[in-house]
């Protein structure tokens, strides 16, 4: 008989990261109608999210030498349905290499592992390209599907999709990746091994050094003998690169200024999105694709949530993401680094991308 549990697991405003309040300098920042503010999101905001939200958009934006915004709201229900269509562009094949290796390597990945298996993912999305992992384990076993999200669009569809499967039980987890994988890790049995996918070009928006810290971080969560399937984009020629970021029909600069249109509606901010426009670079020291808002004029910001005011110079540009490309050879180090032993890794031959697969030791 199958088996099609599908629940939901939110974070609590208890259950939220704290901020600090802003400071008392700014606090007299001005009100600004903005038409844009009256379109409430689709799913409401708990107070401590939106106060954490405001302290991130400040911290970000007050960056010297180069403004930034967390990458992490580029993914509300609208930036979610837009990276969506994103992965279908013709000029972006990140996302079809990736599905390609799952599809046939499926089962290699699930035979290199010791059952009963449970499976949690960070960043879900749609889950879409999850299902060959999930197929091939509900051939031999009865699994729990934990998908992780911050985005509860993209997670209602995930739970959607994979709430199908026969013999796959979906357990959704609206929070961040280590927060979602330490709840995971608590609630399975002694006798359960933990297949974490980390999948897509993920770790590439983390900085190098960072990416090692998280990857350390989700090793402490796991036990000796867990794995953690790792998607990694290689590098290729720049103007590759470039055009899976920057497509001529828009779609990723949609994705991008759809954050400051966020940040108008949910924190009342009062960026004209006109005067902005979307840029990737390719940055060939660090070996990753840059995604910028480059201002078209002079402008005068403001976000009252955020009790923020700055100035925008013609030219002068938001850092919204960060998507780093890797070589295979660093890949193994990597693993080391950080706690694992890369037992695994398979390559597209159409666009370079891998699937590495560690082993917690």
């Amino acid at each position: 008989m199958a088996t099609r549990t599908v629940q939901t697991v939110r974070a609590g405003e208890n259950n939220a990261k704290q901020r600090a309040s802003t400071s008392a300098r700014n606090s007299a920042v001005d009100t600004v109608r903005n038409p844009a503010t009256d379109l409430a999101p689709a799913t409401p905001r708990p107070a401590s999210y939106l106060a954490e939200f405001a302290a991130d958009v400040r911290a970000s934006l007050t960056k010297q030498p180069q403004r930034e915004l967390p990458s992490k709201y580029l993914y509300d229900e609208l930036g979610s349905a837009l990276f969506e269509a994103i992965c279908v562009l013709p000029e972006y094949g990140l996302t079809r290499a990736d599905a390609r290796l799952l599809q046939r390597h499926a089962r290699d990945i699930v035979d290199a592992l010791d059952s009963p298996v449970q499976v949690a993912e960070l960043g879900s999305g749609s889950g879409k390209k999850t299902r060959w992992i999930l197929e091939a384990l509900a051939r031999r076993q009865r699994t729990y599907y934990y998908p992780i999200e911050i985005s509860p669009s993209a997670l209602a569809a995930c739970e959607k999709e994979m709430g199908q499967i026969e013999l796959v039980s979906v357990v959704g987890y609206e929070k961040t990746y280590l927060d979602g994988l330490r709840a995971v890790a608590t609630r399975r049995d002694t006798q359960d091994n933990l297949l974490v996918l980390f999948l897509g070009s993920s770790i590439g928006n983390f900085d190098r050094g960072a990416g090692d810290e998280f990857l350390r971080e989700v090793r402490k969560t796991l036990r000796h003998g867990d794995a953690l399937l790792l998607g990694t984009d290689l590098v290729k020629d720049a103007a590759t690169q470039i055009l899976a970021y920057d497509d001529p029909t828009g779609v990723t600069a949609a994705f991008d200024l759809n954050m400051l249109a966020r940040i108008n509606r949910e924190l009342g901010g009062n960026f004209v999105l006109s005067q902005f426009r979307h840029q990737a670079r390719w940055n060939d020291a660090e070996r990753r694709i840059e995604m910028h808002l480059v201002a078209r004029s002079l402008q005068e910001i403001l976000i009252p949530q955020a009790n923020l005011r700055i100035t925008l110079e013609p030219g002068e540009s938001i850092w919204t993401e960060s998507s780093h490309k890797y070589v295979t050879s660093e890949i193994d180090d990597m693993a080391r680094r950080t706690g694992f032993q890369c037992i695994d890794q398979w390559v597209d031959a159409q666009w370079p991308f891998a699937q590495n697969l560690f082993l917690a030791e």
